[in-house]
């Protein structure tokens, strides 16, 4: 079969990604499979050699896995730490306390960024919702009120801030440097999270109510109502352990600034800011930290951990699968079919960055799997436009992007719908349009900063 050239390229790309799609939500794939066989049948529809496109798959997961699951299997335990010392409670409790009741959607903004940047959107979510089930109840506030900040704030850093596994995947792809990722994702990612969190929350919770029963909340609450006091460990040591790789990975950007380059001690600096590494040392800390200092035995710590990785399992499969797509679509010249439009149409790689990764998130339901395959499509672009749009803030979009409209295909749809109580309906008005304004005014906070940086 002769290989298939031009546009006809991309017209395949596009339907492929309606495949996946039509899969996923209709025929309800799941999306680990989708994307192998989509991978596969767009692989044979454009020519290329059968014997390279299965190899081209596993290159593109190898590839993509080779990182990211240690970024998530390290963040995770570092996660399940947190959760079981009390630590997320003790942030909860000290923030509620300094904010006020009647400011309470500003705090939970602020717990679910901290607490969301070294663990994916699912497990902060887990992590977080005895919490907001416990202050709604306590404060006699709405749900949404206290929950629709907390996951604003754990979705911006998902898709923007570093070292989140989703953010460092794009870092990783487009070479950013990650000390100024972290400085523009919170320059751009606070202002999004207050207007889609706090904001909207106060704008949606008096338009929609929740009904009165809801059985998981009175399950978490009840678990907290025994009459026993938990030991929780104190906010700083809490605070200085989950931005512990944050700080290394910071030391690691700046090293060069602060000591000679190729010496000993530099060498160590970029070592520890590695995010793999960074990310190791913050968790060997939270053993201690948020554990033997807690009561915690060895067994207790190996049980934590190990208990901890069974639910990353599935996504960690998806990654990497959007991986093996993003690197057929490469390999069977889609990518570069892409930079040559783009070259001639003159679109802004800012903008080609999000709606790549907006349309894979549609796609797939997964900012992970979109910010993977958006970033093996736009990485060639952004290399052949020889540094005239900064690394970082491509990062920037294309995390925005691969945030939009979260829908029934996506997994965080049905867990926020079942967790609060609402209908199908009414998630999509407060969760998926939640979304959709963290993709778009970070898309536009980006532009803006790109004016000045």
């Amino acid at each position: 079969m002769e290989p298939v050239r031009g546009s006809t390229l991309l017209v395949c790309a596009l339907v492929a990604i309606a495949l996946l799609i039509l899969l996923i939500t209709r025929y309800k794939v799941y999306p680990f499979l989708v994307l192998i066989i989509v991978s596969l049948f767009l692989g044979i529809a454009v020519g290329m050699p059968m014997s390279k496109i299965v190899t081209a798959f596993e290159t593109g997961n190898g590839k993509t896995l080779g990182h990211i699951a240690i970024v998530v299997g390290l963040g995770t335990m570092l996660g399940k730490m947190m959760a079981e010392s009390g630590g997320a409670e003790r942030v909860a409790n000290t923030l509620i306390q300094r904010f006020g009741e009647k400011r309470i959607h500003w705090s939970m903004m602020c717990i679910a960024i901290i607490v969301g940047l070294p663990v994916f959107f699912e497990v902060g979510f887990v992590l977080l919702i005895p919490i907001a089930f416990n202050v709604a109840r306590r404060t006699n506030k709405s749900l949404l009120l206290v929950g629709l900040p907390m996951i604003a704030g754990l979705s911006v850093v998902h898709g923007m801030v570093p070292p989140h596994p989703a953010a460092m995947l794009a870092v990783q792809a487009y070479h950013a440097d990650i000390g100024r990722t972290i400085v523009y994702g919170l320059v751009v990612g606070i202002p999004t999270a207050i207007v889609a969190g706090p904001l909207f929350a106060l704008l949606m919770h008096k338009r929609i109510q929740l009904p009165r029963d809801n059985a998981l909340a009175s399950q978490f609450v009840n678990s907290r109502e025994d009459g026993l006091k938990r030991d929780l460990p104190g906010f700083g040591i809490t605070l200085f352990s989950i931005l512990l790789p944050v700080i290394l990975m910071l030391i690691g950007s700046s090293a060069d600034t602060f000591v000679a380059p190729k010496t000993w001690p530099n060498e160590i600096f970029h070592f520890i800011g590695d995010s793999d590494v960074a990310l190791l040392l913050a968790l060997l800390f939270s053993f201690w930290s948020f554990g033997s200092s807690r009561g915690f035995n060895r067994e207790h710590i190996q049980k934590f951990c190990g208990e901890c990785l069974g639910p990353i399992a599935g996504i960690t499969l998806i990654v990497g699968a959007g991986g093996g797509f993003g690197n057929v679509l490469h390999d069977s010249g889609i990518s570069q079919e892409l930079v040559k439009t783009a070259s001639a149409a003159h679109l802004s790689p800012l903008l080609l960055g999000w709606s790549v990764a907006a349309l894979i998130r549609l796609a797939t339901g997964s900012a992970t799997v979109a910010m993977t395959t958006a970033c093996g499509i736009v990485a060639p672009i952004s290399a052949a436009a020889h540094g005239a749009v900064s690394a970082e803030l491509l990062v920037l979009a294309t995390g925005s992007g691969s945030l939009i409209f979260s829908h029934v295909n996506d997994g965080g749809f049905w867990l926020i719908k079942e967790y609060f109580g609402m209908t199908v309906g009414q998630t999509f008005k407060t969760w998926s349009l939640c979304e959709t304004i963290i993709s778009l005014m970070g898309l536009a906070l980006t532009f803006a900063l790109s004016k000045v940086v």
